[in-house]
């Protein structure tokens, strides 16, 4: 298999009368979503695309989504997938590093044509219903052909494109296979995009949750709920904001959902105050908690019940269990510059031995290994030794016995005279305090702020240092899961 577009293929073959996707109230089957792909494709190359055009991918999870982006893999062309959240100035900017041939989008993005040159600049606009009813013929492609491009950062910063090869997408999927044990009769809500494509390797259903993803604190969990229940989901795989929301709602109302089989959550950290509501919600659910990135996905993975054991031992690190099998992740030296090393024996050296804090690292198959026109990206996230490539993390953490533990971004790590302050060790105690719903501290121009949303009510147990309190209404968050701070921003308002 070379093209990733025979797996869905295939299971299309083995399935075709079982639903594929759902979307509200709109649902396809395995041999409805093939049909209609191929007629894309046929589509696609009246309108000139050829094999090895990159398209930009401007629409929302569902049922065209993954119709075109399907169709984009049939006919050997690069899909560069933007997130629903993404502003005009972001889109610009990946549209330069892109250098796109093709455009679909919804009707947001062709507004914004209307005022860039650089969306009205690619040369091939393509309808997003439009079909055509001729025969195609997959294409042929070489395993290191470009299959997506994904762009990692958040909203600030210069986009780092990742490129994802055919045979890369191929790892990453047996990895999540290895990972999350689908099982073809399996009723899935996916709220991360790129799961949904093993789904549809699988055979199995997916749910598309009714809520707008760029508006994630607006999401009306009733309706989600009831599509859970409506369609007997057994398996829920989202970020931990909306496994939040999720287990607040079944607890405040009293509910059982007795489908529930499987949750796995991960893009931000979990703490045991968030593991224990997920046990209370969901007794009858195995919940997981998996760490990884886009550029590795998974690292490694705990259950949300053993996290809950391990809470005395949060004063030094968060336990996020031990590392996939098919990761290899070593702890080195914390810097903010490149690294280049000559030979093993170089890279040893800047390896760290078991309970020193430093920089997490992890290769494998799985492991994403190169980004699309962007060299700098690459030496600044990417370390070569001999054959293996190394991908930088930018967390930081410490091995303790086979388990991983972390310690927060390595550029939040406040250094003292002997070791580091953890910001993120902090944030999970001051999440535990009545009246406060999250909180970090920061330091700004050489000063310790405890910034605070809430309201902190007596400060006389903190037992970490700080020069002066900063109470904000709302700490700016993450815009693609919704869980993380967003500390550029926040460094910003404090200023």
């Amino acid at each position: 298999m070379k093209n990733i577009v025979e797996i869905f293929l295939q299971a299309a073959e083995k399935y075709p009368d079982r639903i594929a996707i759902v979307d509200k109230d709109q649902s396809i089957t395995y041999a409805e979503l093939k049909a209609q792909a191929k007629q894309t494709t046929a589509y696609f190359q009246q309108k000139g695309i050829q094999k090895g055009d990159r398209i930009l991918v401007f629409v929302p999870m569902s049922v065209d989504l993954y119709r075109i982006v399907l169709a984009i893999f049939y006919v050997g062309a690069t899909a560069v997938f933007l997130d629903e959240w993404v502003s005009k100035k972001r889109l610009e900017i990946c549209c330069q590093i892109a250098d796109c041939r093709g455009f679909v989008g919804v009707w947001k993005a062709r507004i914004f044509t209307l005022f860039s040159k650089e969306l009205r600049s690619i040369p091939i606009k393509l309808s997003l219903k439009k079909l055509a009813k001729t025969s195609v013929a997959i294409t042929e492609i070489d395993a290191d052909d470009a299959a997506l491009i994904t762009f990692t950062t958040g909203s600030t910063g210069t986009p780092k494109a990742a490129r994802r090869t055919h045979e890369f997408l191929k790892a990453q999927f047996d990895a999540l296979l290895q990972e999350i044990k689908p099982k073809a009769r399996d009723v899935d809500m996916p709220v991360l995009p790129i799961v949904l494509f093993m789904n549809l390797g699988i055979g199995c259903t997916s749910v598309i949750a009714d809520f707008k993803m760029s508006k994630p604190e607006k999401m009306e969990v009733s309706k989600v709920v009831a599509q859970l229940s409506d369609n007997q989901v057994n398996r829920i795989i989202a970020s931990p904001y909306f496994v939040t929301r999720l287990a607040q709602y079944v607890i405040q109302n009293d509910l059982d959902l007795p489908h529930l089989e499987k949750i796995f959550t991960g893009g931000a950290p979990v703490f045991p105050a968030e593991a224990k509501l997920y046990e209370q919600a969901f007794p009858k659910a195995t919940t997981k908690i998996v760490y990884g990135s886009t550029e590795a996905e998974p690292i490694s993975s705990i259950d949300a019940k053993d996290l809950v054991k391990r809470e005395v031992q949060l004063s030094k690190g968060l336990p996020v269990g031990i590392p996939f099998h098919q990761a290899e992740v070593k702890i080195i030296k914390i810097t903010m510059q490149e690294i280049v090393v000559k030979n093993e024996a170089a890279f040893k050296k800047i390896v760290l031995p078991e309970g020193k804090i430093g920089e997490i690292i992890v290769s494998g198959k799985h492991v994403l290994k190169q980004y699309f026109n962007n060299e700098a990206a690459f030496r600044a996230n990417k370390i070569v030794v001999g054959e293996t490539i190394w991908h930088r993390t930018g967390d930081s953490g410490f091995f303790d016995g086979e388990e991983l533990f972390l310690t927060g971004r390595c550029k939040q790590l406040i250094e003292t005279e002997n070791d580091y302050l953890s910001p993120f060790i902090i944030e999970n105690e001051l999440q535990s305090l009545e009246g406060v719903s999250m909180g970090t501290l920061m330091e700004v121009e050489q000063k310790l702020i405890l910034v605070i949303e809430g309201r902190l009510t007596d400060n006389q147990n903190l037992n970490f240092p700080f020069d002066r309190i900063q109470h904000i209404q709302k700490i700016p968050r993450d815009p693609r899961h919704y869980s993380k701070i967003d500390y550029a921003r926040l460094k910003i308002m404090l200023k």
